[in-house]
């Protein structure tokens, strides 16, 4: 029993510094990533480009990035503050031109020297990085234009609806989480780096996102209800929906889209969908989400 515990230790360290690995800054091939940079040499001295971007230092100064490099680098890379981010600058300084300039996908290579772990794992295969949105898409390097993360706009919100218009509108409906309130972020569910699941949610499935929150339908339950099972967006709309709790249809319309044999109240001429006082399936079926009573196999308990 020792032998095996101590074997999973191993491979537990094994494991962790193969990730601490992994998260060292690694500094990019500039004349790989710009032909230009060829023979180029680093100037190490911020005060010669000062000397002509003094607004655009002065403003960089004020920002995280500018503030850690400056007092407090913590390797050789980001000892080279400027030409950490911008490359060799010797032949700039000697003949000042537009040749040493990037694309955005190239910059986001130069921010993966540093920022290539954690949350940015899966970068590489991410829907923003091939829909060609770079870091510097939503991220403002150069002035403090957010009091998180370096954002390109004032919040978070704002970040994403500048792509996102639907959404956007989705949420200004009249049941919709709690992002307009700030009580939420777009980042509470989706991972705008990358991740193993769809539409870059945080969780592997679209349920074990919401449960991170709702835990109370997670079950598991002696009855189970297989819509919620397969997936809450079946009944559910997480960006905002007209009808209350976020739902896709009104009331009873909903359930009746799979119930819809007859020989039952819920046939539409006798559901009381337009009753103020009542809910129509909910009503009697109050546990739509799994019920552990032995009497709920209808969801009545």
């Amino acid at each position: 029993m020792k032998r095996k515990l101590m074997k999973k230790t191993c491979f537990l360290l094994v494991g962790w510094a193969v990730l601490l690995g992994t998260a060292e800054s690694r500094e990019v091939d500039w004349a790989a990533l710009n032909p230009a940079f060829a023979d180029a040499i680093f100037v190490k001295d911020k005060q010669v480009c000062a000397g002509c971007h003094d607004k655009s230092v002065e403003a960089y100064s004020k920002t995280s990035h500018g503030r850690l490099f400056q007092y407090g680098a913590k390797n050789a890379l980001q000892a080279q503050d400027c030409e950490a981010c911008h490359g060799p600058r010797s032949k700039h300084v000697a003949a000042p031109d537009a040749s040493l300039q990037f694309s955005d996908e190239q910059y986001s290579e130069i921010c993966l020297q540093c920022h290539q772990d954690g949350g940015r794992l899966y970068w590489q295969t991410s829907q923003h990085k091939t829909g060609e949105v770079g870091c510097v898409s939503c991220h403002g390097v150069m002035d403090e234009l957010s009091d998180k993360g370096l954002l390109a706009k004032d919040d978070e919100p704002a970040v994403c609806y500048s792509c996102h218009a639907i959404v956007r509108g989705q949420m200004q409906k009249s049941s919709h989480h709690p992002v307009r309130e700030g009580k939420m972020a777009c980042s509470s569910c989706h991972n705008p780096h990358g991740s193993a699941g769809k539409g870059m949610l945080k969780g592997a499935t679209v349920n074990e996102v919401c449960f991170s929150c709702h835990q109370e339908k997670r079950g598991p339950f002696v009855w189970e209800h297989p819509v919620v099972r397969e997936g809450c967006a079946n009944c559910h709309d997480a960006h905002g929906s007209n009808n209350p709790d976020l739902l896709n249809a009104k009331g009873s319309f909903l359930c009746m889209q799979c119930h819809s044999y007859g020989g039952h109240i819920n046939l539409p001429r006798y559901n009381r969908t337009s009753n103020p006082y009542g809910q129509g399936c909910v009503n009697c079926h109050i546990t739509q989400h799994g019920s552990n009573h032995p009497s709920g196999v209808k969801f009545t308990r």
